[in-house]
């Protein structure tokens, strides 16, 4: 049972959570928010429960750094099976379309580079793209007819490990906003043979990877201390610039004020976070020599 609100504490960092199948995000968040009695918690990016793998979850004033590891690179390795389209591109949803073609091994690497490089992608219906306010999946639950127009996302790698007669297993690695429900789906179209995800894990989200990842059964064991298993708030900033501020800087930074950035190798341009005495201040944006907060922390230092 949850903690009442009065008796939950101010817990600030991260957990890189190994996300078991079946489970949704938003109850791994749960899970791990009553384990560690915290105020606040979300995560950086939602996995579909029959997926596993990486789920960056983020506590306190964390959440602050949700937006830049959202943005950052993810990678997948999923398993597509032939024969099979679904209406939810993977093994979950009604079969729409069947073919007894198979690809062959070659055919399928002949594909692949027509899907890296910066491609138009069609999202699957059942997915988490609002329409008109509403969740597409909501609507197509309901047995509306969900049209979601195609959108330019940034597949950087696509690469194919191993093969048999209904399976293939591949890598990708892309941007935000990639749905590699789609991938299969559109490469089973172009093979002509139809197919659908039947397993997912995702291997890296921004900055963080499956090294760096704990199983809920690692978190929950009685042996184990929990926080040992927290990264700091900026572990979620490391792929942008670090600017080391003295204390008058970082009391700028706190007010909402943008700051001169002095010195011959200072930054001119860019995403970056400031921190002082070890502590990170505030995240956001270079412009013209100048950092400007976007956020601010509330941490002593």
């Amino acid at each position: 049972m949850n903690a009442p609100r009065s008796q939950r504490v101010m817990v600030d960092g991260w957990i890189v959570l190994d996300k078991p199948t079946e489970m949704t995000s938003t109850f791994a968040v749960a899970r791990l928010k009553r384990l560690y009695n915290a105020k606040k918690a979300g995560h950086a990016g939602t996995l579909d429960p029959l997926a596993t793998g990486i789920l960056p979850i983020a506590f306190g004033e964390a959440t602050k750094t949700v937006p830049y590891v959202q943005d950052g690179e993810k990678a997948y390795r999923f398993t597509v099976q032939w024969g099979e389209e679904t209406e939810t591109d993977d093994k979950e949803g009604a079969i729409t379309a069947t073919s007894a073609e198979r690809p062959t091994l070659a055919a399928i690497e002949r594909e692949l580079p027509a899907f890296i490089g910066q491609v138009m992608q069609v999202p699957p219906a059942y997915s988490a793209i609002k329409i008109n306010g509403e969740r597409a999946y909501d609507l197509a639950r309901d047995g509306q007819i969900v049209q979601i127009a195609e959108r330019q996302v940034d597949i950087h790698a696509l690469r194919l490990v191993s093969a048999e007669r209904d399976f293939a297993v591949l890598e990708a690695e892309c941007g935000k906003g990639t749905y590699v429900r789609a991938i299969a789906r559109d490469l089973g179209r172009v093979l002509g043979c139809h197919g659908h995800v039947a397993a997912l894990r995702r291997t890296r989200v921004g900055p963080f990877f499956e090294a760096d990842a704990w199983s809920l059964a690692q978190l929950e064991a009685q042996d184990f201390a929990p926080l040992s298993a927290m990264r700091p708030i900026e572990a979620g900033l490391t792929e942008n610039q670090c600017i080391v501020v003295d204390r008058d800087g970082a009391a700028r930074l706190r007010n909402g004020q943008s700051l001169l950035l002095r010195g011959r190798d200072a930054p001119f341009e860019g995403t970056a976070y400031a921190a002082c005495g070890g502590t990170v201040i505030a995240v956001g944006h270079i412009e013209h020599g100048e950092l400007h907060p976007a956020r601010v922390f509330n941490t002593p230092y």
